[in-house]
């Protein structure tokens, strides 16, 4: 597995505002789509193209456009979709599918409410989405149902991440694919409740605010 923090002046102050707990929802979303786009610029380093013949207004040349089948950009529901966004704006040819998935906050199992994506993921270039790498449960409960449909290039994109759960997707994923994980920030760790400190609290809740459970 490679893992990558992005060092950058512009995420770095984002990222800031971000974690300010009296940054407002409006203004939460617009920061998390404008940091969303710039760790993609990184994460999209190495998606494949091919070369193709198109005429400028000036002459013909080989160009290069993004290969067959299309990349697939997987938000985690709920808080991934606020990234949705900001992946399709710099890959707006990409297939969109969702994965819903929750932790029980009393035992921090994974469950899968939903569940839409191709049944064949073989070739494709798949870009997981979700804002907190934490325990590392739904990471790679979402990165083993792309492998399990044949995907074997697998690129996550979270804001933050705790070192605890870099290590478990790191051991749990071992050499079964190339998988990447690109972030904006590697924190201190985890409470006892498996909250990333110092994090930016409950992305959910920040983007759409409060819910019953």
């Amino acid at each position: 597995m490679e893992f990558k923090v992005i060092d950058h002046p512009l995420v770095k102050h984002k990222l800031t505002v971000l974690r300010d707990k009296d940054t407002p929802s409006s203004v939460f979303r617009q920061l998390v789509d404008e940091l969303v786009t710039l760790l993609a610029y990184e994460a999209t380093r190495h998606v494949r193209v091919s070369p193709k013949q198109i005429e400028t207004p000036i002459q013909p040349m080989e160009g290069e456009t993004l290969s067959a089948p299309r990349p697939i950009v997987i938000p985690i529901l709920r808080a991934g979709l606020g990234m949705l966004y900001g992946m399709t704006a710099l890959l707006p040819t990409a297939e969109v599918g969702f994965l819903g998935m929750k932790r029980d906050e009393k035992t921090l199992a994974i469950e899968t409410y939903a569940n839409r994506l191709p049944q064949d993921l073989t070739d494709r270039q798949v870009f997981l989405v979700d804002p907190m790498l934490a325990t590392g449960g739904t990471l790679v409960a979402a990165i083993d149902y792309a492998l399990e449909r044949g995907a074997r290039d697998v690129t996550c994109i979270c804001l933050v991440a705790a070192p605890e759960g870099v290590k478990h997707v790191e051991e749990h994923v071992g050499q079964r694919a190339n998988v990447t994980v690109v972030v904006a920030a590697l924190d201190e760790g985890l409470t006892p409740e498996a909250y990333i400190r110092p994090g930016l609290g409950d992305a959910g809740d920040r983007l759409y605010g409060l819910v019953d459970h």
